[in-house]
């Protein structure tokens, strides 16, 4: 009887085993799907073609010749590249960067036109991005080079790839920062802006105060006609990270990311206010922060480049369910 009873025990312990190791390998196979899933190369805009290289063709306006020129995307790249980041800093940081403006190129190529005739793109920073050709050294080359045909997808397709100088502490999604009026990405992500402490302090926090008539000029940029004088100014709602996403003014709410570009982004450096009033005939405001805030703050990716993380790493950090894929 013992041994009968054993050889049972052997037996149900086995089938116990069995259905163990079949659970788990069930428990995988989730894991294993969504990581395919959210990969996949995204599709070349089919006004582009490539080179015998594979590198698509560009027709660039360059505005400081005012005429269309002809290059690969991966030379335009670098004036971008050069354009938006300085060229001595760390060289994972100009290469997540790279990565962005590639992503950046491809989707504006994707979904707009440009405003100059027989142009894919140009060299206006108001149209696309900064482009800096004085400013292209062998750093640049190098980041541009050893990134070539890298882009963010977003299961397989071109995500908006935002950035932005300094977040303030934390970056911010796109309806916040940007007044996005669709429904948010699904790869925007509020977190930590992760910035080094080398970025100057009116890039960390800044303050401006502005006149009641640069402020009124400003409210009918955003289409405000309505208001005639100024009797108040306030915060109204503020998002996921902190920034405001409307202003009160009289009372009229209006979209706080609509105004900062209105009154001059370089004034109102972002939406991060940590105080507005008016007062004696001035809006004084305060805030932290460099730019809209969505996507891979610039100092951030200086700051996480310091710590040792790769481009990769950078780019994949700001943003979610995203991955880096080699398009050429």
């Amino acid at each position: 009887m013992t041994r009968k009873w054993i050889g049972m025990a052997v037996i149900v312990l086995m089938a116990a085993m069995l259905c163990g190791c079949s659970a788990a390998a069930t428990d995988v196979q989730p894991e294993a799907t969504e990581e395919v899933t959210q990969g996949g190369v995204p599709v070349l805009p089919e006004k582009l073609e490539a080179n015998e290289m594979g590198i698509p063709l560009l027709q660039v306006y360059v505005t400081d010749e005012e005429a269309v020129q002809q290059m690969d995307l991966e030379s335009y790249l670098l004036g971008v590249v050069a354009g938006e980041m300085k060229n001595d800093w760390p060289m994972e940081a100009l290469k997540a960067q790279a990565i962005l403006a590639r992503t950046f190129v491809l989707k504006f190529c994707e979904e707009k036109e440009s405003k100059y005739e027989g142009a894919d793109i140009s060299t206006d920073i108001e149209e696309a991005q900064a482009f800096d050709a004085t400013a292209i050294n062998e750093r640049v080359e190098q980041a541009v080079k050893e990134t070539e045909g890298l882009v963010l997808s977003h299961f397989g397709k071109l995500p908006y790839a935002w950035f932005h100088a300094h977040s303030g502490g934390m970056t911010a999604n796109a309806v916040e920062g940007l007044n996005w009026e669709k429904d948010e990405p699904g790869y925007t992500k509020v977190t930590a802006g992760m910035e080094s402490n080398e970025a100057p302090e009116d890039a960390a926090a800044w303050e401006a105060t502005f006149s009641e008539a640069e402020f009124m000029e400003g409210l009918k940029k955003t289409g405000m006609k309505s208001i005639k004088s100024l009797d108040s100014v306030q915060v109204g709602g503020r998002g996921v990270s902190g920034r405001a996403v409307t202003l009160l003014v009289n009372g009229a709410e209006m979209p706080a990311a609509n105004l900062r570009i209105a009154l001059g982004s370089t004034k109102m450096r972002s939406t991060l206010l940590s105080s507005l009033r008016y007062e004696d005939g001035k809006v004084y405001m305060a805030g932290k922060g460099y730019g809209h805030g969505v996507g891979m703050p610039q100092w951030g990716a200086y700051g996480m480049a310091e710590q040792g993380k790769t481009a990769e790493e950078i780019v994949t950090y700001y943003f979610q369910d995203v991955t880096v894929e080699k398009m050429w």
